[in-house]
């Protein structure tokens, strides 16, 4: 039996059908990171929460009024990619859109927790049409996480950050000294292409000037290579040869750390659960060790004091002061 829902959106269809349709409106509600070639015949993949990715085919698109697209799970035997059909219809009403989504496919265990899944980013998808952005899902910080799943959920808790940031906040200091706020996300950038390359990724190169779509669109494609390279071995990165979980470790340091400094520079505070900040603590404690901080990665570390919050900890690790 197919899973049935519709919602009240209060945007006319074509803003509601970007909503459910573009890769920066859906990192607004529904996904992390999101790949999206909207035409018929044409691929999609969207990670929705670390670690679970779905992909299918696009099918059938009337803008403003209709997109059907194949949909499964990366890695799942019962329910892979393409196995069953979305049908998202606009329907315009009086102030606003009625989007109805139609499920089809589905086994009834799947259609019990896919009704749970749409139930919840439905109401996400009203929450940002009406605010601009539904803020921090709570479904995207996983209990049990590895190299990737971190790097997908500190990178959700950046891309937050960074959406709060305008264009008038380009030139505030940041506490690399070094940097502004536009400079550091260009620097983060380039360490999202590096480490992305050393997992055989093609990073496109970042346009615009919004410093959430630049970071999304690097980070997007990172992530996916990752996930179709694995943790296991080793990856040439630069002129050496590290653990392929250790260079994607960084990645979740880049991301939770300059989260905390475009927050500072902005006055924004991080999403973050305790969790994922000591996974990510725990990596740098291996990877920050007095060798790289002796090559001028990173300071001398900072005391945090008796009473510091574990992103504290992380903060004062990489020789910030809190």
């Amino acid at each position: 039996m197919p899973f049935e829902k519709s919602v009240f959106v209060p945007l006319g269809a074509d803003e509601t059908f970007a909503l459910i349709t573009e890769p920066d409106r859906l990192r607004r509600w529904q996904v992390i990171t999101a790949r999206v070639d909207l035409r018929a015949g044409g691929d999609y993949r969207w990670t929705i929460v670390p670690g679970h990715s779905a992909s299918g085919t696009v099918t059938e698109v009337q803008p403003g009024k209709r997109v059907v697209f194949t949909w499964g799970w990366e890695g799942a035997a019962d329910l892979p990619p393409g196995a069953s059909t979305v049908t998202i219809t606009l329907e315009p009403s009086v102030g606003g859109t009625v989007v109805r989504l139609v499920h089809e496919g589905l086994t009834g265990e799947h259609a019990a927790s896919h009704a749970m899944g749409w139930t919840h980013y439905l109401d996400r998808l009203v929450k940002a049409a009406t605010g601009g952005d539904a803020g921090a899902d709570e479904w995207a910080a996983p209990q049990e996480l590895d190299a990737i799943k971190a790097a997908e959920a500190t990178l959700a808790a950046c891309q937050l950050v960074l959406r709060g940031v305008t264009e008038a906040d380009y030139q505030n200091p940041t506490v690399c000294t070094e940097f502004n706020v536009a400079q550091l996300a260009d620097h983060l950038i380039g360490s999202v292409t590096f480490l992305g390359g050393a997992a055989g990724g093609d990073i496109p190169e970042a346009t615009g000037t919004a410093l959430e779509p630049r970071v999304a669109a690097a980070a997007q494609a990172a992530l996916e290579a990752w996930n179709a390279r694995g943790l296991d071995g080793m990856v040439k990165a630069g002129a050496n040869e590290m653990p392929a979980a250790s260079a994607l470790g960084i990645l979740s340091i880049e991301f939770l750390v300059h989260a905390w400094d475009f927050a500072e520079a902005t006055g924004q505070r991080v999403s973050v659960s305790d969790e994922l900040t000591q996974h990510v603590l725990g990596v740098a404690n291996k990877i920050i060790t007095p060798a790289v901080r002796s090559g001028g990665g990173f300071a001398g570390p900072v005391e945090a004091g008796p009473d510091a919050g574990l992103m504290e900890r992380l903060i004062a690790f990489t020789g910030r002061a809190i």
